[in-house]
């Protein structure tokens, strides 16, 4: 599977910033996982479509509770839930950029787009969750 990643037209190195650090590479995430949350997500009163770092990423009440990351959706739940769904088909603990493990965030992960569908339940946890 692919993931999506802009192209550098000006240089084959790596931006640097200022300070000559060299700045993070483009987020990936694969761009056909965005549709299904699109349509389940967008239809929910409340919840906007927005970006985090870069990534497609979904709130309610200005609030994150999901984002596209690499082959996944990131999802926020309570901690007590998080564990429970870790080692489910497809469910990890979400670790963005290679950071530690977040205690209250999984990331579900389906080689196909339509599977995200199976977990609207999930998602409507993490939307009450984030609203409460």
């Amino acid at each position: 599977m692919s993931v999506w990643r802009p192209v550098a037209c000006h240089s084959t190195t790596s931006p640097r910033n200022r300070s000559g650090m060299s700045i993070m590479s483009p987020p990936a995430f694969n761009p056909k996982h965005k549709e299904v949350p699109d349509s389940v997500l967008l239809q929910v009163p409340g919840v906007v479509a927005g970006t985090m770092f870069g990534y497609p990423a979904y709130y309610i009440n200005k609030k994150l509770f999901a984002c596209l990351y690499e082959e996944g959706v990131g999802i926020k739940v309570a901690e007590k839930i998080a564990g429970s769904l870790v080692g489910r088909k497809g469910s990890i603990r979400f670790q963005p950029k290679g950071r530690k493990p977040m205690k209250e965030w999984i990331q579900i992960n389906h080689e196909h787009a339509e599977d995200y569908r199976m977990d609207q339940e999930i998602l409507k946890i993490s939307i009450e969750h984030v609203s409460s």
